[in-house]
């Protein structure tokens, strides 16, 4: 969600910490600010809007030190005054990421003590607490002090106006990293924000707590001990954070998609067989032991997971239960000691996916696997074992190639898990192995549909609601068609399995709502066919994603979108490629910022 930059040098770091805030644009937020320390003050801007407008204001600003942040909005409207960074008696300056749960408490603490407050986030505290320490002489100390009242999820930055290289970070529940430079360094919550200045890169454990000066740093644990963390160079280049040729970020991770799919699948297409050491050293010994899967994700990876399950259970014959992470840590649940948890995020960082990770191995589930986009991220870390999609970075808030890239993980386990338990023979093994290998290829075939897409949407520029059908495999790929739809384009977008429409959604349709249907070429088509048809007899326009030879025709009121192929089993991978184009397109035609679309944030850090 929220931004975080700092950095200390010999040299005016306001340009590192801007540009390292447009780098994180894609995570959402409504305001940015920075503040640096200069001549023993601090020189403090902030902004609504874009972090354009920031770069603007601080021109002219110079400083040594600094930190800087994007907020998306928890405690209090976005505006100026509950903009970061806070400060606490023109002396300390904090940013922060996440949320404290005891802040009123803090609040009325510190308001006793005479601190004034002049926001109404909760983040204010934290300044003040640091503040209420610091007569004692070390801001690390200070720090310190103040972490130990706050409850709930942070990453901090803290800088003192006295202390003019001196930066200190801290982190639990919130992503934070260190950047090590040369004779300077830097922190950030995401490495994209970082690599203009270095790849070299410490990624802090939950409870860290960093003090950063100029020449080196020391990092201290939950018990205040001095210890060590290594130092890695991070994969992440520029390019893949650049726009290059597109229009919008989402568009071209989009067409990333066939080359994020096989660098994905490449550990398991260039050999003839598949084993269960790609989830990890210990999954040869975990898998046989296991008998029921329980799948724990949000939004898009919920939907991956929904998608999983009817693989599971019917390839390779093992029971499978889906949960909204949110929900499931907040129920009493039963938990079965052979059951493999499997945890499904994009950044690794999702806060509530982490809580219902945290919550199943305190109830009693043994073995757990991470599927993540990130290799350091605290959902890896956490697990037992863990598969790492291979997608790149993905800036556009809604996701499109981390979605498809875990489902090709999930379709993985699937294959690995049936040949485990006799579910598949060596020819059929060898005939998945094949789809796999053909998947990047089908995926291109499907992208080249993109103008007609573009003219399908244009029909949807005036419409305020849709509908999206599905059925069986595919019900969980019209739930991510109107999803995405709902996330840029503003329009209200519901779906449904088709069978149920007779049973409610049907009083909804009329010649001003588009239903759009995921038609495969499978069990389900004729029964498909029929509900369509209960569509048409009430005046609805159809829009329909059929597979070849599906033999549905073009006709008034009923548009056609034809797939190269059908892709069995891996359907809904296919499928889900028109459905991100058709919400691209149509939010063109709406006018709305595409990659940053209101109210939303890519990794939702916060519960």
């Amino acid at each position: 969600m929220c931004g975080i930059v700092g950095a200390v040098a010999k040299r005016n770091i306001v340009s590192i910490l801007v540009n390292g805030l447009l780098r994180l644009e894609y995570r959402g937020y409504d305001s940015a600010g920075l503040v640096v320390v200069h001549d023993g003050k601090l020189d403090r801007v902030r902004s609504i809007g874009r972090v354009a407008e920031l770069a603007t204001k601080s021109a002219n600003t110079y400083g040594e030190l600094g930190i800087a942040h994007t907020r998306w909005a928890t405690h209090g409207v976005p505006s100026e005054r509950n903009a970061h960074p806070h400060i606490s008696r023109d002396l300390i300056a904090v940013v922060h990421n996440g949320i404290i749960e005891n802040y009123e408490e803090l609040r009325t603490d510190l308001t006793e003590q005479g601190y004034e407050f002049t926001s109404d986030t909760d983040t204010e505290v934290i300044a003040h607490l640091i503040h209420s320490h610091y007569a004692q002489g070390s801001l690390l100390v200070a720090t310190q002090m103040a972490l130990s009242r706050l409850i709930g999820a942070y990453a901090i930055g803290v800088v003192a106006a006295d202390n003019p290289h001196q930066l200190i970070a801290a982190r639990k529940g919130s992503p934070l990293l260190l950047g090590v430079g040369e004779g300077e360094h830097f922190i950030a919550s995401d490495m994209s924000a970082l690599l203009q200045v270095t790849k070299n890169v410490v990624y802090l454990e939950e409870g860290d707590v960093v003090e950063v000066n100029l020449a080196n740093y020391r990092i201290f644990d939950t018990q205040g001990i001095s210890i060590q963390r290594p130092v890695n160079v991070s994969q992440l280049n520029n390019d893949s954070v650049e726009l290059g040729e597109y229009q919008h970020y989402m568009q071209k991770e989009i067409h990333e998609q066939p080359q994020a799919l096989a660098d994905t699948l490449e550990s398991v297409c260039n050999s003839q067989t598949m084993v269960p050491g790609i989830f990890g050293a210990e999954a040869t010994a975990i898998f046989p032991q296991i008998d029921s899967i329980l799948i724990l994700a949000c939004g898009t990876s919920h939907h991956a997971g929904m998608v999983a399950r009817y693989w599971l259970e019917e390839i390779a014959g093992i029971q499978c239960t889906v949960e909204i992470a949110s929900e499931y840590r907040y129920r009493a649940s039963v938990a079965n000691p052979n059951t493999l948890v499997v945890t499904i995020s994009q950044s690794g960082e999702t806060a509530d996916t982490l809580a219902a990770l945290n919550h199943a191995k305190v109830t009693g589930h043994l073995f757990t696997l991470a599927i993540c986009n990130v290799p350091e991220s605290a959902i890896i870390r956490q697990s037992k074992l863990r598969f790492l999609t291979r997608a790149g970075p993905e800036i556009g808030v809604a996701s499109t190639k981390a979605f498809t890239t875990q489902l090709a993980a999930l379709f993985l386990l699937t294959l690995v898990l049936a040949k485990l338990r006799g579910r598949i023979d060596p020819e059929r093994e060898q005939q998945f192995l094949h789809e796999l290998r053909h998947l990047p290829s089908a995926v291109k075939k499907v992208l080249a549909l993109e103008p007609q897409i573009a003219e399908l949407s244009r029909n949807f520029a005036d419409k305020q609601h849709a509908l999206f059908l599905g059925r069986g495999l595919h019900y969980p790929i019209a739930l991510e068609g109107a999803l995405k739809l709902k996330e840029i384009s503003y329009i209200h977008a519901e779906a449904y399995p088709a069978g149920e429409l007779k049973h409610g959604p049907l009083a909804l349709v009329d010649k001003d709502m588009p239903v759009v249907s995921v038609a495969p070429n499978d069990m389900l088509l004729e029964k498909l066919k029929s509900n369509l048809q209960e569509v048409r007899a009430r005046g609805g326009e159809l829009y329909v994603f059929a597979d070849a030879n599906t033999h549905i025709k073009e006709a008034e009121g009923v548009h056609i979108l034809q797939m190269p192929e059908h892709a069995g089993f891996l359907s809904p991978i296919l499928h889900t490629i028109p459905l991100q184009l058709l919400a691209y397109y149509v939010a063109l035609q709406k006018g709305t910022d595409v990659d940053k679309p209101r109210n939303l944030a890519k990794s939702v850090t916060v519960e």
